[in-house]
C-alpha cells in the first residue's frame, strides 16, 4: 500500500524534533508497507484474498480495541462517524483491488503504479477539498500520469485489462487520503485507527464463510502478522509526521520504491522492466516536485502566483 500524503490527526507536540527523526520515522513506514504487501501476495497465492482481508482488518481491529478499552472506551465515539466509515470502505477497497493486483502483475510495477497516490491526491485535492493547485502544479500531476503510462502502456509490454486494478486501487488510495485530511482535527488518532479497521472487519467477516480455507500454521502466524504490520504502519506514520514537518517527511515515502526493487529481487526473483524503471522515476521526481511546490507555497507570505 502507498504511504499517505499526511497522517491522520497526528499529534501536536509543542516542539518538534529534529527532521532526522521525522524523516527515520517515514523510512521505517514504507518498510512496513512494503513488507505489508509482500505478505499479502504470499498470502493470496494460497489464500481466497476477502480472508486474507479479513485477517488483517480483523487483528487491526482487535488490537486497537484492546489499546482503546485499556485508555478509555469513550476514544471509540467519533465526531464525524460516516466520515469515518467511508474511509475505512475506501481502505478495503484499496486493498482488495491492490492483492488481485499482486496476483497477476510484477511486485515492483503495482508499487510504481501506487507511487501515484500522491500526484492524484493534488489533482482530487480541487473538487473535493477546494484547495488552489497552480499551473505548475498541475505539471506535476501531468508528470506522474506520463510516468503511470510508461509502465502500463503498450510500450510496456504488460498493456492489458489487469493494470485497471492497481489503477482503481491507487485511486481508492487517493480518496483516502482526502478523508484523512478532512478527519484532520477531528478525532484523536487512537479513535481513527480504531474506525480504520471497522468497515474493513465488518464486511470481510460477511464474506468469509464464504471465502474460507482453514489455514496452516503458517498461513495463520502470517495473517496475524499481516494485521500487526498494518497497525504499526499506521503507527510509525504518525510518529513520522509528528516528528517533523509534511515537507520534510512525505518525499521520503517514494522510498516504498527502493524496498519494492529489493523485494521483488530477493523475495519474488522478478527482474524490474526498463518501462517499470522508467515510469518509477517520473513518479517520483513528478511526486516530489509537487511537494516542493506546496511547501514553498505555505512558507511564502504573498498569494502564489503559479
Amino acid at each position: 500500500m502507498s504511504v499517505e500524503v499526511t497522517a491522520a490527526n497526528p499529534p501536536k507536540p509543542a516542539k518538534r524534533t529534529s527532521g532526522m527523526a521525522g524523516i527515520g520515522w517515514m523510512i521505517l513506514t514504507t518498510l512496513l508497507f512494503v513488507s505489508q504487501d509482500a505478505t499479502m501476495r504470499v498470502l493470496t497465492a494460497s489464500y481466497p484474498v476477502p480472508e486474507v482481508a479479513w485477517a488483517r482488518f480483523t487483528v487491526h481491529l482487535l488490537l486497537v480495541v484492546a489499546l482503546v478499552a485499556w485508555r478509555s472506551p469513550q476514544l471509540m465515539r467519533s465526531r464525524r462517524p460516516a466520515l469515518q466509515m467511508v474511509r475505512s470502505l475506501l481502505l478495503l477497497a484499496t486493498m482488495l483491488l491492490s492483492s488481485l493486483a499482486l496476483r497477476s502483475l510484477p511486485f515492483a510495477e503495482v508499487q510504481a503504479i501506487a507511487a501515484m497516490a500522491p500526484v492524484l491526491v493534488t489533482a482530487l485535492s480541487v473538487p473535493l477539498l477546494r484547495e488552489r493547485v497552480g499551473w505548475r502544479s498541475w505539471a506535476g500531476v501531468l508528470g506522474g500520469l506520463t510516468g503511470a503510462l510508461l509502465i502500463i502502456g503498450p510500450a510496456s509490454g504488460t498493456f492489458h485489462w489487469v493494470v485497471a486494478l492497481p489503477l482503481a486501487s491507487t485511486l481508492g488510495n487517493a480518496l483516502y487520503q482526502i478523508c484523512t485530511r478532512m478527519l484532520r482535527g477531528s478525532d484523536p488518532p487512537v479513535t481513527t485507527m480504531f474506525y480504520t479497521g471497522l468497515a474493513g472487519a465488518l464486511i470481510t467477516s460477511v464474506l468469509l464463510p464464504f471465502n474460507w480455507v482453514t489455514p496452516d500454521p503458517a498461513g495463520a502466524a502470517l495473517m496475524l502478522l499481516l494485521g500487526v504490520l498494518g497497525l504499526i504502519s499506521h503507527f510509525c506514520l504518525i510518529r513520522a509526521y509528528a516528528a517533523a514537518s509534511a515537507a520534510t517527511v512525505a518525499p521520503f515515502g517514494y522510498m516504498t520504491l527502493v524496498w519494492a526493487a529489493l523485494f521483488s529481487l530477493t523475495i519474488f526473483g522478478e527482474m524490474l522492466s526498463l518501462s517499470t524503471l522508467a515510469g518509477g522515476t517520473v513518479i517520483v521526481a513528478s511526486g516530489i516536485y509537487i511537494f516542493h511546490r506546496e511547501h514553498t507555497r505555505s512558507r511564502s507570505v504573498a498569494p502564489d502566483s503559479d
